[in-house]
């Protein structure tokens, strides 16, 4: 009945299925304990041989999506962001509505003279005396992680910026530094070196404080890829708007208005919206 039973990840590494990591991650989405516990427990008395994390996954989502949306929405947050694709536009777009919500000045997209070559940096972040040059490595299917190569080159190319962004008036003192973004992970190799060249790194979850996932979570910041509510092709489109904040549509129901999504069920979208960024509608109505 699931005690022992191997699973299959999305790397295709073999594990024991680990019915108290599934029950976490449902309580941190904010499922309560006993509409955590029933839901592990169905699962967990249905499983097969070789049953995929995906599958597990998805079984997991539907069964909270019948009775929770909001909730569901969370819990989708890493698969929501997968969504965003299949460009990484759409990735570095999100992270630049994240760090301005921060109080960073953001440049999307921009092309930079370094003392050697020109570079294309996909988000430059800059706050009082921080000046963060940010490469985003997205990447729409789980299993894929950033090895060392990433960290390597993208230091090679911060420092031959950074050499030139020191000679600018004021830099002289300013802190700067490279800053690498995924959504899946880092290999440990990726991790000691960025620690130590100075390179930052942030994943999904990693590091333990300052993580991307808490970055989100926080503030309410999701993607409107994580609303249960919506299509896929009403997705698309708002992405193709260059849309890419739940909060965005909670705040300006016009967008959903020009899909013309029927009222009632922008009724419901919205909803959905205001109670998965509940944090961040109610801070900025006060």
């Amino acid at each position: 009945m699931g005690l022992g039973v191997i699973i299959t990840k999305a790397s295709g590494e073999k594990e024991l299925f680990a019915k108290n990591k599934l029950y976490q991650s449902l309580l941190r989405a904010g499922a309560s304990p006993v509409h955590a516990n029933q839901i592990t427990q169905e699962i967990e008395s249905n499983l097969t041989e070789g049953a995929s994390t995906k599958s597990i996954y998805k079984r997991a989502h539907k069964l909270l999506s019948k009775t929770e949306r909001s909730i569901a929405g969370r819990y989708h947050l890493k698969n929501g962001i997968m969504e965003l694709g299949p460009s990484g536009f759409p990735f570095e777009k999100y992270l630049s509505e994240i760090l301005a919500h921060q109080g960073y000045t953001v440049q999307v997209g921009k092309i930079i003279e370094g003392k050697c070559v020109k570079h294309e940096v996909d988000v430059i972040a800059e706050k009082d005396e921080q000046h963060f040059m940010i490469e985003c490595k997205y990447h729409n299917s789980p299993g894929i992680f950033c090895d060392v190569k990433i960290p390597l080159y993208i230091q090679a190319r911060f420092k031959d910026v950074e050499s030139q962004w020191k000679l600018k008036s004021g830099h002289g003192g300013k802190f700067h530094q490279g800053l690498v973004v995924t959504n899946t992970r880092f290999t440990t190799d990726a991790i000691t070196y960025g620690t130590c060249a100075g390179l930052k790194l942030v994943s999904l979850d990693f590091p333990e404080t300052g993580s991307l996932r808490e970055m989100i979570e926080e503030p309410g910041l999701y993607p409107l890829t994580c609303l249960t509510s919506l299509t896929q092709q009403e997705k698309k489109l708002l992405l193709e708007k260059k849309i890419v904040l739940c909060r965005e549509i909670c705040h300006r129901p016009q967008y959903l208005h020009e899909l013309n999504i029927p009222a009632n069920r922008i009724k419901i979208i919205l909803e959905e919206g205001n109670q998965l960024c509940h944090k961040l509608i109610g801070h900025d109505q006060h």
